[in-house]
């Protein structure tokens, strides 16, 4: 557990999620590095405290960004990808980008990044970032002439609508041309997840950020709606009767009945 010093709880909740599916469907969603790290912090403890639902919606988010991540390297080539909020996030790991392309940045507040590091170290084309993503000091190294891609993962929520919009509209003036993706969910689902924070007794974690659809979130920080993707398709189809009933219906519900939960893949 020395790697994990000084972890915070929350930290390790993503973290589980990718393990749980990458053990039992790896045909789905596999992390290699997620995995080698779970004899080394609290798994079972936390896995057992959350349902097969919930640790599916925690790497369905990944599993879809990593498609929209490689896609965009797959068609620019030499370029940037930015991870606000990384916490213990593995994507460089999985993607496995070229490096003598693609940079991969880690980005998220100091005391995050010391644990990184000393976790996951820092990798040949992988630079990490202390900061705070509201102050886009942390932008300045960067080579903004090339075409770079922003991935926000499980990080909006925690935040107001008019601290969401005023990072997205400066983001789209410090990086011209920029793509970013984010998760959002719908007030209701938000109401419904606040419900179920509330029983965990982690208040600190209530969740503010919400929206109607991608393109609303557009409009308002003026960029233009490449893409809204709901979070279980590719898993709804190739998983099927392999996922508990539970998981099945509300998965289909989250993407079907209004579309709850979804990522919105943005231009500037």
């Amino acid at each position: 557990m020395s790697r994990f010093e000084g972890v915070a709880d929350t930290m390790y909740i993503p973290l589980t999620a990718r393990i749980y599916v990458s053990e039992h469907f790896p045909e789905y969603f596999r992390d290699d590095m997620a995995v080698s790290l779970k004899s080394e912090m609290p798994y079972e403890e936390i896995a057992s405290k959350s349902s097969e639902y919930y640790q599916m919606a925690g790497a369905c988010r990944f599993y879809n960004t990593d498609q929209m991540v490689k896609a965009f390297i797959g068609k620019h080539g030499k370029c940037n990808v930015i991870n606000i909020g990384c916490g213990l996030e593995t994507a460089y790991f999985r993607i496995k980008p070229d490096p003598q392309k693609v940079i991969f940045y880690e980005m998220d507040l100091p005391e995050v990044i010391r644990v990184r590091r000393k976790v996951l170290g820092e990798s040949e084309n992988e630079i990490l970032i202390p900061g705070d993503m509201f102050d886009f000091a942390w932008a300045e190294s960067i080579d903004k002439s090339l075409p770079t891609l922003v991935t926000v993962i499980g990080v909006f929520q925690y935040f107001d609508e008019e601290k969401v919009i005023g990072f997205l509209k400066q983001l789209k003036e410090v990086f011209p041309e920029t793509e970013v993706i984010f998760d959002a969910m719908t007030g209701s689902a938000v109401k419904y997840a606040n419900k179920y924070i509330k029983k965990t007794g982690n208040n600190d974690a209530m969740l503010h950020f919400s929206a109607d659809n991608g393109r609303s979130i557009a409009e308002k920080c003026g960029m233009k709606l490449l893409e809204e993707r709901p979070f279980f398709g590719a898993a709804r189809k190739q998983l099927k009767r392999k996922l508990k009933l539970y998981t099945r219906i509300a998965m289909k519900v989250v993407d079907e009945s209004g579309r709850r939960g979804f990522l919105t893949h943005l231009k500037g």
